[in-house]
């Protein structure tokens, strides 16, 4: 019977092909514009690590100088490398690491053998961690490892690079222990990551929501060691007269993140900073009452707000106009019903139910709905590649996933059969004597 009403539906629909096509247009234009929209904000606003974000938490601590204190208020977003240092070695979590970016000169001459393309030094964007950033973020390793926390006491000269970098300098081979050359100094190859882009760029904001992740990963304390510049956000107070990198700097600028598996790992890590910093503020370092944060991946993001609030907002006008033209594919299928009365009073005078009236009708919008949606599919297609055409940061993720794929048939679908609906109604109420009398 499905087959049949299918039947039936193609071919009213190839009788009205001006309805058709117009119909088919305001179902495709709503359902892209609904989908490219939400598309793009699945990409912002998704979990960048759904595997672990409920167990991954963001570390901050109220060391700034009582000016302009608040009770209760933000506290400043980095830590300072004295209190980032002293949390590190306390070791209270399943994994901790510090880091900061920076942006680091690569000389391909001084790397061997250089079996890439590039000649000439370029700049990199960096990342100075220690040694547990691998393990907390899941960085997916091609060859090799990350280093050790007795790199990181050594100040080992060793290094991990992207897939990108290592394409770039070895032609995409297996590159451990060659030597990179960053800056003048030599580097080992320890470890080459898998194309890797965490989007949001969750775990350093400062270098902007959806930047891209390093292509060179070395240790922290090695950069102090060989005074390798930095990037990012650094927030300094006080009378500072040093180096801002230095121990004992009133300087923040490290991100610190800690891996807490339980519930009970986390209360009592809060606990710990609350202690360590009444600790701090005895020794005179601290100036204000204790005020920790311990954010999780996804609170941070929303705290930090990362999708802005006005996208939110072009989300719905999207859905808005889908609704628009889910209104004007109404009126078309029933001004198409009206023209089809005669059509249905002869096969309601044959002994065709109302029930059955009404599920053609529906078949007939739902394959109007896929066929739409296809057209719909390939429009935000089109639509995304557009976006991603924007010098934006975000635009090269503006891609559609299977997940995005399958909504969009779905919902061309429903929408569909919502619009045939009324149609459907109002064509199982045609009274076959009437019209049959009319004609």
């Amino acid at each position: 019977m499905l087959t049949h009403y299918l039947e039936l539906g193609l071919r009213s629909l190839r009788a009205h092909r001006g309805l058709t096509v117009l119909m088919l247009l305001s179902m495709a234009l709503g359902v892209a514009a609904c989908m490219t929209t939400l598309t793009v904000f699945h990409v912002l606003s998704g979990d960048p690590i759904p595997e672990k974000s409920g167990r991954l938490f963001n570390v901050q601590l109220d060391a700034e100088s009582k000016e302009g204190f608040q009770p209760g208020g933000e506290p400043t977003l980095q830590l300072t490398r004295f209190d980032a240092e002293a949390l590190l070695r306390d070791k209270r979590a399943v994994h901790q690491v510090m880091m900061t970016g920076a942006n680091i000169a690569v000389d391909p001459e001084g790397s061997s053998p250089a079996g890439g393309t590039v000649q000439q030094p370029f700049f990199a964007p960096a990342r100075y961690a220690s040694a547990d950033f691998f393990a907390v973020f899941d960085a997916p390793f091609a060859f090799g490892r990350g280093w050790s926390d007795s790199d990181d006491a050594n100040e080992a000269r060793v290094v991990v690079i992207s897939h990108r970098l290592n394409e770039q300098l070895f032609g995409g081979a297996d590159s451990r222990g060659r030597t990179v050359r960053l800056r003048d100094k030599d580097f080992t190859v320890v470890g080459v990551l898998r194309p890797w882009r965490p989007a949001p760029h969750y775990f350093d904001l400062t270098l902007g929501a959806y930047a891209e992740a390093a292509d060179v990963y070395l240790p922290l304390a090695t950069s102090y060691a060989l005074k390798l510049g930095g990037s990012g956000s650094m927030n300094c107070w006080g009378s500072n007269n040093q180096d801002p990198r230095a121990l004992g700097a009133s300087c923040s600028f490290l991100q610190y993140w800690v891996q807490l598996d339980t519930e009970q790992q986390r209360r009592d890590y809060f606990d710990y900073l609350v202690q360590y910093s009444d600790q701090q503020r005895e020794a005179g370092r601290f100036e204000r009452p204790a005020n920790p944060r311990l954010r999780p991946v996804m609170e941070w993001l929303t705290v930090r707000k990362v999708v802005p609030s006005d996208f939110r907002l072009q989300v719905w006008l999207a859905f808005g106009f889908l609704v628009v033209c889910l209104t004007n594919t109404v009126g078309l299928l029933l001004a198409k019903c009206l023209r089809r009365s005669g059509e249905i009073a002869v096969r309601r005078a044959l002994g065709a139910p109302r029930r059955q009236i009404f599920l053609q009708f529906l078949v007939e919008a739902g394959s109007l709905g896929l066929a739409g949606g296809l057209l719909g599919l390939l429009m935000t297609w089109a639509a995304l590649w557009i976006v991603r055409m924007n010098p934006a940061p975000y635009a090269a993720l503006a891609r559609m996933d299977w997940q995005m794929l399958g909504l969009t048939v779905l919902l061309s679908l429903v929408a569909s059969l919502l619009a045939g609906l009324l149609p459907a109604w109002r064509a199982c109420q045609v009274t076959p004597a009437l019209q049959l009398k009319s004609q």
